[in-house]
């Protein structure tokens, strides 16, 4: 058996490698502890009153100074660290159901994220590395 694998499943380790995020070096740790750090006051105040749609999450993070993230017609990164967007979609009761709530995913450095969420239940706000394929937000589990 692999160590860390898991449930012990063979190859657990190797398949789920691009569940993992990359590591960040200590300052970029920092960092990114410090932009979270502006952000957690932002989606507290906004889960407190109830409004955790996308577009209204979008506006007040842009509205204290970050940009949202553009890319060229060649997919290549083209300014802005923020991206917004809905929560993923889960199998529930036989139908894909989206819930209600927003995605947050900040750039601070090629090595640093922060991520967040806020949805009707809770907020969360965290710093970790870029996943290999998706960036900042976490990839949805596999089959």
């Amino acid at each position: 058996m692999e160590p860390g694998a898991g449930d012990g499943a063979p190859h657990y380790n190797e398949n789920n490698g691009y569940r993992r995020p990359g590591a960040m070096s200590p300052a970029s740790a920092t960092d990114a502890a410090r932009e979270a750090d502006r952000i957690r006051p932002v989606l507290k105040r906004l889960w407190e009153q109830k409004k955790w749609d996308p577009a209204t999450v979008r506006a007040a993070l842009l509205h204290i100074g970050y940009e949202e993230e553009r890319t060229g017609s060649n997919g290549k990164p083209h300014g802005g660290t923020l991206m917004v967007r809905a929560m993923n979609s889960r199998f529930t009761d036989g139908r894909e159901v989206t819930p209600e709530g927003a995605l947050v995913g900040l750039r601070v450095h090629t090595d640093a994220c922060v991520t967040a969420f806020v949805q009707k239940s809770n907020y969360e706000v965290t710093t970790n590395g870029p996943y290999p394929e998706t960036g900042c937000f976490e990839p949805p589990s596999g089959h």
